[in-house]
């Protein structure tokens, strides 16, 4: 074998190397995001006024859609 190793196989060995770890870190980034999003909505979800306008705001655009499909079905 040849035990002579040119520079260039070296430098395109890191490189491929890093940027296969960087779609890691933007997935592991994505689950700690995920986490935070979680933790905010279970905490605002035990707060009595967060939950009263989290359900309000849902019976809003529920009711919003349920008037657009109305419409469009002609029933009013």
């Amino acid at each position: 074998m040849n035990a002579i190793m040119a520079k260039f196989d070296i430098d395109a060995t890191e490189q491929q190397r890093s940027q296969s770890w960087e779609g890691f870190s933007e997935l592991d980034q994505a689950i700690r995001d995920n986490r935070l999003m979680e933790y905010r909505i279970k905490k605002s979800w035990a707060d009595p006024w967060g939950r009263k306008l989290t359900i309000t705001v849902l019976l809003v655009i529920a009711a919003g859609f349920a008037y657009l499909a109305g419409a469009s079905a002609g029933l009013w």
